[in-house]
């Protein structure tokens, strides 16, 4: 399931979208890992939290991915600022419903 949505809150568009995180260990060790890896693709800024009104993390730093310790069956919220902030969102969704693939 996604949302996506303008986030009035900044000057530069911002959009959101959330997803039901279904890995079985949650977003741990190896998910983490693909989240930050396909965060840095892009060139906006990518933020994720477990709220829709954060606290939103760095979605391209290992270490705050996984020092949320974001169980399963969590909504996940990405938030996007910056050129490519659809694409950034389409893709960090489809991995997550795609539950993390060997090819992602």
């Amino acid at each position: 399931m996604t949302a996506l949505s303008d986030s009035p809150a900044s000057p530069m568009r911002a959009l959101t979208a959330s997803v039901r995180l279904r890995h079985d260990a949650g977003l741990h060790a190896r998910p983490a890992v693909k989240v930050t890896k396909l965060a840095k693709k892009f060139a906006s800024r990518v933020s994720l939290a477990v709220s829709p009104n954060g606290p939103w993390i760095d979605a391209k730093s290992i270490v705050k991915v996984m020092g949320a310790k974001v169980p399963s069956d969590t909504i996940l919220h990405f938030r996007a600022e910056g050129p490519d902030a659809q694409s950034a969102l389409d893709a960090l969704v489809g991995l997550v419903e795609r539950d993390f693939p060997d090819d992602a």
